[in-house]
């Protein structure tokens, strides 16, 4: 008998009772509570030939390209996308979300493109043992920042602290990780970022500020005007996602 961390492609594809060609050749996992309005919009988005491989997940076709995406919530729910879709040969996976400000250079509105992760999400961790820092694939983050260039979008580059219990951070917590040099702090990069390497995959992280935590903000101090940015930059994200989902058509 096998386990889950046994099991194969062929494995998989029998468990899912999926054809080979309705693996995605990209996932995008978007790291957010509500799920709902995500999903909904990734329909209309992924419109022909869709799949449902989760209650949180739609795969489906783009521009003649097979994309899969999921509606994440930490680390342990990022893998069971990132490790099964690994394993079935998916090449590229696209953390999206949002971060907490850990640098007063942030502002919001700005693109954080995630060039590695330090892994205390819980997850990361038995993907590649005695590591601290998990790392971005390079041509990924080369693509994004052309990208973000060639259209004016405004964004940043650098290191999240992926932790796995949110409510648990406090004033001394978020000061000791902003001197460590990480812009900001989130939930799922390290599991999706780690996984990918395990597993010789591409990963990439797009992320929004949410909360400036570092200026004393919260999830709960925001303002319309706040709530408009992020959803502006919500939609640059989603259109960078889609660009690097894609780029292996043109390889």
């Amino acid at each position: 008998m096998k386990l889950y961390g046994e099991f194969t492609k062929e494995d998989w594809i029998q468990a899912l009772e999926i054809e080979g060609k309705s693996i995605p050749t990209s996932f995008i996992l978007h790291g957010q509570w509500d799920h709902e309005w995500n999903i909904a919009t990734w329909k209309e988005i992924l419109a022909n030939e869709q799949w449902i491989p989760s209650w949180n997940a739609i795969v489906g076709e783009y521009n003649n390209n097979q994309i899969g995406f999921a509606n994440v919530f930490g680390g342990p729910s990022a893998s069971m996308i990132a490790h099964r879709f690994s394993v079935l040969g998916t090449e590229t996976f696209i953390q999206t979300g949002y971060f907490g400000g850990l640098s007063h250079d942030v502002q919001y509105g700005d693109i954080l493109i995630v060039t590695g992760a330090y892994m205390e999400d819980g997850v990361s961790q038995w993907y590649i043992p005695n590591e601290t820092m998990v790392y971005a694939n390079q041509e990924l983050v080369d693509k994004a920042i052309l990208f973000c260039q060639k259209n004016g979008y405004s964004y940043t580059t650098g290191t999240v602290y992926s932790t796995s219990a949110m409510l648990m951070e406090t004033s001394e917590m978020v000061k000791s990780w902003a001197k460590q040099g990480h812009v900001g702090v989130d939930m799922e990069t390290a599991a999706t970022f780690a996984i990918a390497q395990k597993f010789d995959r591409k990963a990439v992280g797009l992320l929004n500020l949410s909360d400036h935590i570092i200026a004393g903000d919260t999830f709960y101090t925001g303002n319309k005007e706040r709530d408009k940015i992020e959803k502006e930059t919500d939609n640059k994200i989603r259109e960078i996602a889609l660009y690097l989902a894609g780029l292996h058509l043109k390889e």
